[in-house]
């Protein structure tokens, strides 16, 4: 039985080493693809490659491309060199890539095109690697500080396998729209590899028009994406002409999924609907399941996946029972092993028991589904009294008017101490006034959690990996709470 990523390939190889791996559409006439056996051979001759020019095992390759076929040549490529590959996205700002270079040191940086090569013997690799050896560093999004490298092993992507169904399944075709640095997709080619799995190659940016002709040319079987995405495309001119009959299921991943859009998409893409949860650090976590019903799965992200344990706790460390919010901690083997070259920050991830503390706050109801309460680290206190930014902006998604919605917690010089700050994109035409979005909020939650203050703007900053960017938003939220005066 297969223990490492390349011993895996060779299973592959003996089987199905004519089927695609990869689908690249760079236009409707042009259309690159590559066969696991032609991705085995260029893999093995560039790897080669990095061998001849001094690469060793152990040493870290940097891989600063576009998502493209290249990227994954260049990924198994150091696999068989025995490197360690770090995903480097190109969206990054000078600062982080400063911190990551500095951390990783890495010895080559495949940052343009690839050496025309020869294809080498698809079973080459330079040593049999063990089990635990490392495989990929992935970086953190960095949107409460500088990015953190999670770094995983074999054994990590083998356990998260076990895991990816029923988003995996033997001969799915299966579209790619995440970063591919991202741990959506450094972490799962033992998932690709042992379910044979074509993955397509979503052009970016994502666009819904384009985004629906692949669906139907390419017979997409496992759509992904986050509700504004499905909501597009369920809104474009193009939908009802598309033949999506191969989808056999979407996956949404979002802390919250209007009920209404959940049942719309299992009405109109013909398939189920899965949300998932996972975090960098945990790679697989939680998900709803096929039979849930729309409610479930629009507000909640389900159960354990594969091997995952899961537990509440509150900030001595003491498990939690049901309904009761506290950190979600989780324990698998396809987790990170931990941080790269951070002890420190490894120790405070992960507890002596081997449980990792992900620093999101959730509960889990009577019916054993976690409910995601939001981050800790944007949690304020009004007037003593705690509150989760994302429970809001979940409420304010009904609202009408507002596109996005993002609360920050701000210092105020006033006795409550901290207030919320909303910093919202209308829908265009849309007026929104902040008496309004409070007293809607105050119908609904305890009045202490109502926005103090509002912000319109026309679009959210994002990090490198598409999430809404509160750092970089947080000096016009201060600014906006320092004008604030108790009403």
């Amino acid at each position: 039985m297969a223990e490492t990523i390349v011993e895996l390939f060779d299973d592959v190889l003996a089987t199905d080493a004519d089927r695609e791996a990869y689908v690249q559409p760079h236009s409707v006439d042009r259309v690159d693809s590559i066969t696991f056996g032609e991705l085995a051979q260029r893999a093995a001759a560039l790897g080669k490659w990095l061998v001849d020019r001094g690469v060793k095992p152990g040493d870290i390759v940097a891989v600063m491309l576009p998502n493209s076929i290249d990227y994954v040549i260049a990924y198994h490529a150091a696999i068989r060199a025995g490197a360690i590959t770090t995903g480097i996205n190109p969206r990054l700002g000078s600062s982080e890539l400063e911190h990551i270079f500095a951390k990783v040191k890495p010895v080559h940086v495949f940052d343009g095109p690839l050496p025309d090569l020869p294809g080498g013997d698809p079973h080459w690799r330079v040593y049999e690697a063990k089990p635990t050896d490392p495989v990929t560093i992935v970086w953190t999004g960095g949107t409460t500080g500088l990015p953190k490298g999670a770094w995983f092993d074999h054994t990590c992507m083998k356990a998260y396998a076990p895991g990816a169904p029923p988003l995996s399944q033997h001969g799915d075709r299966r579209i790619l729209p995440l970063p591919f640095p991202h741990v959506g997709w450094m972490t799962r080619p033992w998932d690709e590899l042992e379910h044979r799995i074509t993955s397509i190659i979503a052009p970016t940016p994502w666009k819904p028009d384009v985004t629906l002709q692949l669906l139907e040319s390419q017979r997409i079987t496992v759509c992904q994406g986050v509700p504004t995405q499905y909501r597009m495309l369920l809104d474009h001119p193009d939908f009802a002409a598309t033949d999506l009959s191969t989808l056999r299921i979407a996956g949404v991943g979002a802390s919250r999924v209007p009920p209404d859009l959940v049942a719309e998409m299992r009405d109109k893409l013909g398939c189920p609907v899965v949300h998932r949860y996972a975090s960098t650090e945990g790679s697989v976590a939680t998900g709803t399941r096929l039979d849930d019903d729309p409610v479930t799965i629009a507000t909640t992200v389900g159960r354990p996946n594969g091997d995952v344990q899961l537990k509440i706790v509150d900030d001595d460390g003491n498990e939690l029972p049901p309904n009761e919010r506290g950190t979600i901690c989780l324990k698998t083997r396809a987790m990170m092993r931990g941080y790269w070259e951070e002890p420190e920050r490894t120790a405070e991830a992960i507890d002596a028991d081997g449980w990792l503390h992900t620093g999101d706050l959730g509960w889990i109801g009577d019916d054993g589904n976690l409910r995601i309460a939001g981050r800790r680290t944007e949690m304020y206190i009004r007037g003593g009294y705690n509150v989760y930014p994302i429970e809001v902006e979940n409420l304010l998604a009904d609202y009408p008017g507002i596109a996005q919605a993002a609360i920050i917690g701000c210092d105020v010089a006033d006795r409550l101490g901290e207030i919320g700050v909303l910093i919202a994109v209308p829908h265009p035409g849309a007026t929104l006034d902040i008496i309004g979005i409070r007293s809607f909020v105050k119908e609904r939650l305890a009045d202490y959690k109502a926005p103090d203050v509002l912000v319109t703007t026309d679009e959210f900053p994002l990090t490198s990996i598409g999430k809404i960017n509160k750092v970089a938003m947080k000096p016009l939220a201060d600014q906006a709470a320092a004008q604030w005066r108790r009403p």
